[in-house]
């Protein structure tokens, strides 16, 4: 930097203004140049879309201060702008409607949360803070744990009329590569107990149905883009971000926290993400 201390005076300037995001420290690893980019730099690319899919390890905080930048950096931009969540079903869009509205006190939002969500809420609140302070619509996409769950153990064919409603159809046909990354995932969570095909399904039907919330949304809005925060395994490229790809034209940018062992410069591909952040 050749001017340490203008700079120092500008982000002392956006401070004062309330509007930390601008001297932010956040760097990302573009995985098409394979070096590191500010985040302001790709700014014009991110906002190219209607999508950009942030991923998380759910209770690390970092990763959730990091979406946070992204969000501002891009709401700062002036473009309209929602947050779409995996923390939230549909079935409780209610309670975030009215607290961006600001009719909603944070007790009541939390205890939404704390039903819909098993982590903690110091880890969002920030993210929810900032929403309702911009007025940037939230949006619940996620389904029914019940669902989920009936679909991982008997099966999509299972779900009566009235569960499947207007959720897609699924089957158990991916690619490769995504296959093993359900097989890993079957092995460490069901136990040997569950039927893998059914576990597919509801890893499917998750993915599917969240991106169809959130096309749902985007086609009532056609000037807005969305972001969406969801866990690294439905963010990954062959997961929901496939499922927008096969049910809209909507372009999208994925960015995927770097996970030791599981995902970083070294091995990342375009295949699964367009940047990643953090273990500068």
């Amino acid at each position: 930097m050749k001017h340490i201390v203008g700079s120092l005076l500008l982000c002392a300037l956006i401070l004062i203004a309330e509007s930390p995001a601008l001297c932010g420290s956040l760097k990302l690893y573009d995985i098409s140049e394979r070096e590191m980019v500010t985040l302001e730099s790709v700014l014009p690319r991110l906002t190219a879309g209607r999508i950009v899919l942030i991923g998380e390890h759910h209770a690390t905080a970092a990763h959730h201060e990091a979406q946070l930048e992204i969000i501002r950096a891009i709401a700062e931009t002036g473009l309209p702008l929602a947050i779409g969540l995996e923390m939230f079903r549909a079935d409780s869009q209610d309670v975030l409607d009215r607290w961006i509205e600001g009719k909603t006190a944070v007790e009541d939002l939390r205890k939404a949360f704390s039903d819909n969500w098993g982590f903690s809420w110091t880890l969002y609140d920030d993210i929810f803070h900032y929403a309702r302070d911009k007025k940037i619509p939230m949006v619940g996409l996620n389904i029914s744990r019940a669902i989920t769950r009936q679909v991982a153990r008997e099966g999509f064919n299972s779900l009566s009329p009235e569960q499947k409603g207007t959720l897609p159809f699924v089957e158990c046909i991916v690619d490769p590569e995504y296959m093993e990354f359900i097989k890993r995932a079957h092995g460490s969570h069901a136990h040997g107990k569950t039927n893998f095909n059914f576990f597919c399904e509801a890893q499917l039907v998750w993915d599917k149905a969240m991106a169809g919330r959130a096309l749902e949304f985007l086609n009532t809005r056609p000037g807005f883009m969305m972001i969406i925060l969801a866990g690294t395994g439905h963010v990954w490229k062959k997961a929901m971000p496939e499922q927008i790809r096969k049910q809209s034209t909507f372009g999208n940018t994925v960015i995927l926290p770097q996970v030791p062992g599981e995902i970083d410069a070294e091995r990342a591909t375009l295949e699964d993400a367009d940047f990643l952040f953090g273990n500068e």
